[in-house]
C-alpha cells in the first residue's frame, strides 16, 4: 500500500495537470465555439448592462481562462483559488441564466477541486514533487 504522502502527490499531480489543462482548452474554445455555443450561456442581464456584445465578452472570458490555466501552471496555490473564484462567478452567471442548473453543480464540483489544489499546493510547491518539511511531518 503507497504512504500517505505518495497519495497526496497524485492526487496533487492530477488536480495540477486538470486545472491548467482545462481551463486554457475552454478559453481556447472561446474563440471557436467547437465544444459550444458558449454565447448561450451568458445571462441575458449581462449583456444589457455591459456596453459590448455577448459574443465579445465571452472572448474576453476564454482569455481570462486561458490566464488562470497559466497562473495554475506557475503558482498553483494561488492559480487554485482564482479559479475557484472565477467558478463561483459562472455559478451565480448560470443560476441567473436558469435553465443550467446542472452545469452550476458541475461547476460546483469543480470550484472544489480547485480549492483542494490550492490546499494541496501548500505541501507541493509548484514544479515539486516532493512535499515541504512542513507538509512531510507526522501529524499534519
Amino acid at each position: 500500500m503507497a504512504a500517505v504522502p505518495d497519495q497526496a502527490r497524485q492526487a496533487f499531480r492530477l488536480l495540477y495537470v486538470g486545472f491548467v489543462v482545462a481551463p486554457i482548452l475552454a478559453g481556447l474554445d472561446k474563440f471557436f465555439d467547437v465544444l459550444v455555443d458558449w454565447d448561450r450561456y451568458l445571462a441575458p442581464v449581462v449583456t444589457d448592462v455591459l456596453p459590448v456584445s455577448g459574443h465579445t465578452l465571452m472572448m474576453a472570458v476564454g482569455v481570462v481562462e486561458i490566464a488562470a490555466g497559466v497562473l495554475v501552471a506557475l503558482r498553483p496555490r494561488i492559480g487554485g483559488y482564482v479559479v475557484a473564484v472565477w467558478l463561483w462567478a459562472v455559478i451565480v452567471n448560470l443560476l441567473v441564466a436558469g435553465d443550467f442548473y446542472d452545469i452550476a453543480l458541475r461547476d460546483f464540483g469543480l470550484s472544489l477541486g480547485a480549492l483542494a489544489l490550492a490546499r494541496l499546493a501548500e505541501a507541493y510547491p509548484a514544479g515539486s514533487l516532493r512535499p515541504t518539511a512542513a507538509a512531510s511531518r507526522p501529524g499534519r
